[in-house]
């Protein structure tokens, strides 16, 4: 009988580059049982995919064997601890953490005993191991140089002295890894760059080049580390309390502690500690922070709102309607992290060209240091140091990181926007979209319908509005909810109705200060009073527009006439504009009737094919491929399955629901119709700053190689090929990171 599957997932510590993660990933994948390994370095995290009969402590002892910390993430617990890296414990004092925290522990068990360690996210860099031993590096060469000058006789052992303490960690890195399967790691190509220029009498070099290694090294940590809690930093906006009310008194629990359906009290000023719905007040709430809406939003009864926003100037009790774990911020973290796993195209290209690249560049070293030696007459000493120049010239983690680090600070900086892109796959497609298809409800319009027009006939407009609601009082038709909420925000007085009832498809009857009023079709209203000529005519003319007429008839009297429409959403007009000054072709595409299709479609300028079903809009998405265009279809995830799938790209548009956050490639979570047009522009820088990277690494590594081959440079310039391309590929994919277009 086949093994039954199942999948565990770890925090993994100091792990804070590309090069990391494959190592790992090539290790764990060796060990029988192990079907598949997912390893985000922005996360942290390592997902192994494996049988129930795997050996889970094989897995956590190579990881900490090639020098990581290593925890299972699992239900909360206050005992799971991370297992240590033993070899660290020879050297430094460990502070453990539970395996359930939300941020990454600083680094300190780990970091500085393996080459790719790097500084913590948090805290200042000289507190953790890798800053500890860069700076002990440093000061044993500038002692050793310093020495030197006193005792020039004892300079090269000095020198030799002042590697060790930063090649000895680097090297112990280097074995466990060749153990695991990864000769042509970093660490190795730099223990042997060193102890080679040891051997040749450059001893000096080989100090200042470890040196500089272990600096580009830290730079690069802590760059990375900017990456990582661009994303994690989310989780901070969530307060740590709630004030619960029971039995009329107050009081404070955890927020993780919140249930669905317990009511909290939320007082101005106040960060909203889950997400929820609005059962007393009504309040400004700043969605700034979640969003980047930067007008604070109304919010009033039956609204909903998100854990992490900010009350403004009134008291709000809120139902909470999704626990800690499942909360907007939660869901967005996991889902982005999940992502991050993701690689996409030009990373797995990346990838098995540097599987390839490592070991060429390897040999061309082995070939420039014995050839012109061995047939031209070459020095020995100078060729073999320009191929121990060219190991480290050769190192891939530039490359290799060139792609995933653009990616993670991408999908950073969308999910912080709303923008939620699953995978760097999904991430390059949205750059090569030529068209949109939209939905209509729900996507360019509010989903819901408004009173557009009130039409005095017998009765003054605030007069009908007032009557209307009364009658609408306690419905949640979404005729009535419309005909509450006008009523709301003109502050109307409703006066109680009695006898309320409904008549099935005409409208709704009752009796309202004495009156018996009627609310309904104009049909309806038409058979109780006859309507006018003119009247006709302008319902008529409202029906054009697509909107929905009611009549109210007061007694025997026509007292006047609500239009409603479902109004398209305020920036759907800059938003589509914003499509199509970027060269991309819309079109609406709607089950709804063709004179409301088409009066929205005027209103907005934009093509529209009406009433259609789902299998109708899988064809027009099918006829647009064909006509050469790239196309993204924008929906509800759930009623546009097909057209959807069939698309290149399929993007959600919700509220942060549930649907939204998990049907299609990428959703908006904010509901915006502009923000379909910022994540293409997003998708577009991103790709611009891979090729970018790509270019800045391949072209660093293409200078070094020509200055040392010539005797121009030597060892210690180039490491710069490796770690300072490393540097500045990650800091060019951080300006990702920026809220502003124009400064990209």
């Amino acid at each position: 009988m086949a093994a039954t599957r199942q999948q565990t997932k770890y925090r993994v510590e100091g792990m804070d580059c590309a090069g990391c993660a494959s190592k790992i990933d090539t290790a764990v994948r060796r060990i029988p049982g192990v079907d598949d390994v997912a390893v985000s370095v922005t996360a942290g995290t390592m997902t192994v995919h494996h049988t129930t009969e795997s050996d889970l402590t094989a897995i956590e002892k190579k990881v900490v064997g090639l020098g990581y910390a290593v925890a299972p993430l699992a239900a909360k617990s206050s005992t799971a601890q991370p297992i240590p890296n033993q070899a660290a414990d020879d050297d430094h004092d460990h502070d453990h953490h539970d395996a359930d925290e939300d941020k990454h522990p600083d680094d300190e068990n780990v970091a500085g005993l393996h080459g790719h360690d790097h500084a913590p996210t948090s805290g200042p860099w000289w507190n953790s191991a890798q800053g500890r031993l860069t700076t002990a590096s440093g000061l044993a060469l500038a002692a050793a140089f310093a020495l030197h000058y006193a005792l020039p006789v004892t300079g090269p052992w000095l020198f030799i002295a002042a590697m060790l303490v930063g090649l000895v960690p680097i090297a112990r890195r280097a074995v466990m890894a060749a153990l695991a399967g990864i000769p042509f790691s970093i660490e190795m190509l730099m223990t042997v760059a060193a102890v080679g220029a040891v051997i040749i009498g450059a001893g000096e070099e080989a100090a200042t080049v470890v040196f500089l290694f272990l600096v580009g090294e830290l730079l690069e940590g802590i760059a990375a580390g900017k990456a990582r809690s661009s994303i994690q930093a989310l989780t901070t906006l969530v307060p740590k309390t709630a004030l619960v009310e029971e039995n009329g008194a107050t009081r404070e629990v955890p927020a993780e502690s919140l249930s669905v359906g317990t009511v909290i009290l939320v007082r101005p000023g106040d960060r909203i500690p889950a997400d929820g719905e609005i059962t007393e007040g009504d309040s400004a709430v700043d969605e700034s922070p979640v969003s980047g809406e930067s007008v604070p939003v109304r919010k009033a009864v039956g609204d909903t709102v998100f854990a992490g926003t900010v009350n403004g100037e009134g008291v709000l009790r809120i139902k909470v309607t999704a626990a800690a774990a499942d909360n907007t911020i939660a869901r967005v973290v996991k889902l982005v992290e999940e992502a991050q796993e993701s690689k996409a195209p030009t990373e797995r290209f990346i990838d098995r060209f540097s599987r390839w690249y490592t070991p060429g560049v390897v040999a061309i070293a082995a070939l420039v240091a014995v050839m012109p030696p061995l047939f031209f007459g070459g020095d020995w000493s100078e060729w073999i140091y320009k191929g121990l120049a060219l190991l480290l010239i050769g190192c891939p983690c530039a490359l290799v990181i060139s792609v995933p680090a653009a990616i993670a600070a991408s999908l950073s900086a969308g999910a912080r926007r709303g923008l939620l892109l699953k995978g760097g796959a999904v991430l390059e497609k949205l750059g090569k979209i030529t068209a949109v298809a939209l939905d209509k409800t729900g996507t360019l319009t509010l989903g819901k319908p408004q009173v557009t027009d009130i039409v005095a006939f017998a009765k003054e407009a605030p007069e009908v509005l007032r009557l209307a609601a009364a009658l609408e009082t306690g419905s949640s038709h979404p005729l009535a909810v419309a005909i509450l909420a006008k009523a709301v925000a003109e502050n109307v007085k409703v006066p109680a109705a009695s006898g309320a009832r409904a008549l099935g498809g005409k409208g709704v009857t009752a009796t309202v200060e004495g009156a018996e009023i009627f609310l309904g079709s104009p049909q309806a209203a038409n058979d109780k009073v006859a309507l006018s000529s003119a009247q006709n005519a302008e319902i008529a003319a409202f029906n054009d527009q697509g909107k929905t007429v009611s009549i109210l008839l007061v007694g025997d009297q026509i007292a006047g006439a609500i239009a409603m429409r479902d109004e398209p959403r305020p920036d759907a007009l800059a938003g589509l504009k914003a499509l199509t000054d970027s060269g991309i072709k819309t079109v609406m595409l709607t089950g709804d009737n063709k004179r409301t299709a088409a009066a929205i479609g005027k209103q907005l300028g934009i093509e529209v094919q009406a009433e259609l079903l789902p299998e109708d809009k899988q064809r027009i998405v099918g006829e647009l491929k064909r006509l050469g265009l790239t196309v993204a279809k924008v929906g509800d995830g759930i009623n546009d399955a097909p057209a959807l799938a069939a698309a290149y790209v399929g993007i959600a548009m919700g509220g942060g629901t549930d649907v939204a956050l998990e049907t299609a490639d990428a959703a908006v979570l904010h509901a915006r119709v502009g923000d379909i047009a910022a994540m293409i522009e997003l998708s577009r820088r991103t790709m611009t700053k891979i090729h970018q990277n790509i270019t800045i690494a391949l072209g660093l590594k293409a200078v070094f190689l020509v200055t040392t081959i010539t005797g121009i440079t030597g060892l210690w310039p180039a490491i710069l090929a490796d770690t300072g391309a490393t540097v500045l590929v990650t800091l060019n994919s951080l300006r990702l990171l920026a809220p502003s277009r124009q400064s990209q």
